[in-house]
């Protein structure tokens, strides 16, 4: 439903097993750092070393070391957040959480599965994810603000890479360049006659009173995001869902009624008004996704092996042929070219590494030779949707040293980063120096990366 990315990917909520709900009930918890009037308690630190160990990360010194000094950092950034009113709300990072929530299930099996391991209920899981997320947000958000916007010249890339020894460069992991062309297979009109009409009873369900919307949302909705909390969305503006969608849930104004059904590129939807907050709008809503027959898939696959066969046979380039053929909105105007955005990084490329692909992709590439055009397979879209693709293998990078001509933009981010990791250490210093910082004695290091702490 929403046009959103990743922030910062989860390092802490971990689901694996029992574990550390036990080993935390075995934890005599107190306070062991203040910094500002932000507590660490040694069960945050037990519960990242914990973490660490079952996901079989090494921590760089003793945990009771680095692990404390790592919070305190995050502290130090979230003291000086709310020293700058940087505000994060829950609707900002709802998709995260109901996106973290899924695969937290997910690895579980189940819901009360997750709350078995976690030895807490769902609404304090819950609880946990979405302070989580909004605190990392925060912290982006902060060192966003003090690195600023700071462009690295050509000269700076050159100057730092200049006498390093070609041993010491960077190594590139291989890298391709694909367009893509995609087709929907066709819906048979009885699917979605049976969609709707799925659709039109849930509605009256809910409006003669004999079901709760949220309960039909948990049990039919195939968003799977919001299905667990019953289709709510959370506030959220005009511009962050597709207009078709946004239309009906910003006309809504009776909480007691539910929508005429929408279409939109997901699927079809009927809504219900949870609330409004200023220019935002809550709702909730049930989706359901038409599928398609096997027999309309092999006709897609079909039509693209003609389509991949008449590219081969030069009767038309593959350029053409997207731009004329392909239903995919994000690269039809671009030839194709598939787009590998990094949103925490706010880069585009056209090169993916072979992991950053859509799995179904990279399988059909990773057998490819550059300028191949692939016969006709079936994905899953990045929307969740069934649809029929063929590539062309425009470019293919193997692994190997930097080279400051070749990967000059892969250079200037190491460079960029670089600077950016100065401002914030150098930041960090002055800011120890006017925080109010208390460890418990027995939590005292002399190893500390920063040894500004103990005043």
């Amino acid at each position: 439903m929403k046009k959103f990315g990743t922030i910062l990917m989860m390092a802490v909520l971990l689901l694996t097993c029992g574990q550390f709900s036990r080993a935390q009930k075995n934890v005599v918890d107190e306070v062991i750092w203040v910094v500002g009037d932000e507590p660490i308690l040694k069960s945050d630190v037990e519960f990242q070393r914990l973490n660490a160990e079952l996901n079989g990360q090494k921590i760089s010194g003793d945990p009771y070391t680095v692990i404390p000094e790592q919070l305190a950092i995050q502290k130090l950034f979230l003291h000086q957040a709310s020293i700058d009113s940087i505000n994060v709300t829950e609707a900002d990072v709802m998709p995260y959480v109901n996106a973290q929530m899924e695969r937290m299930i997910n690895l579980a099996g189940s819901q009360e599965k997750l709350e078995e391991y976690r030895g807490v209920p769902m609404k304090q899981i819950r609880q946990e994810v979405i302070k989580y997320f909004i605190e990392s947000k925060k912290i982006d958000d902060e060192k966003k603000k003090i690195i600023g916007d700071k462009k690295i010249s050509p000269a700076e890339v050159r100057r730092y890479f200049k006498n390093m020894p070609k041993d010491s460069l960077p190594y590139i992991p291989t890298q391709v360049e694909v367009q893509i062309l995609t087709q929907t297979p066709e819906i048979a009109e009885q699917e979605i006659e049976r969609v709707k009409n799925e659709l039109q009873e849930y509605a009256k369900r809910v409006n003669s009173g004999e079901s709760s919307f949220a309960t039909l949302a948990r049990l039919y909705s195939q968003d799977e995001g919001s299905a667990r909390q019953g289709g709510e969305l959370g506030y959220c503006g005009r511009a962050e869902w597709v207009p078709e969608f946004a239309n009906v849930a910003f006309s809504l104004t009776d909480p007691n009624t539910v929508s005429k059904i929408v279409q939109t590129e997901f699927g079809y939807h009927i809504l219900q008004l949870i609330g409004r907050k200023g220019d935002k709008v809550n709702v909730r809503h049930i989706l359901l996704k038409p599928v398609p027959t096997d027999d309309a898939i092999k006709k897609c696959i079909l039509r693209l092996d003609s389509i991949a066969n008449d590219i081969k046979s030069n009767k038309f380039s593959f350029d053409h042929a997207v731009y004329a053929l392909s239903d995919d909105k994000d690269t039809k105007n671009n030839n194709g070219l598939m787009v590998n955005t990094s949103l925490e990084d706010e880069t585009q490329t056209s090169r993916f590494e072979m992991k950053d692909l859509q799995q179904d992709v990279a399988k059909v590439v990773d057998k490819m030779h550059v300028g191949e055009v692939s016969n006709g397979f079936s994905m899953i879209n990045k929307d969740g949707k069934q649809v029929c693709a063929i590539v062309l293998l425009k470019n293919r990078i193997n692994g190997h040293k930097a080279d400051i001509t070749e990967d000059f933009q892969a250079l200037t981010d190491i460079v960029s980063n670089k600077k950016n990791e100065e401002v914030l250490e150098k930041w960090i210093k002055e800011k120890q120096k006017t925080t109010y910082i208390s460890i418990k004695d027995e939590w005292k290091r002399t190893d500390f990366k920063y040894p500004g702490w103990i005043k």
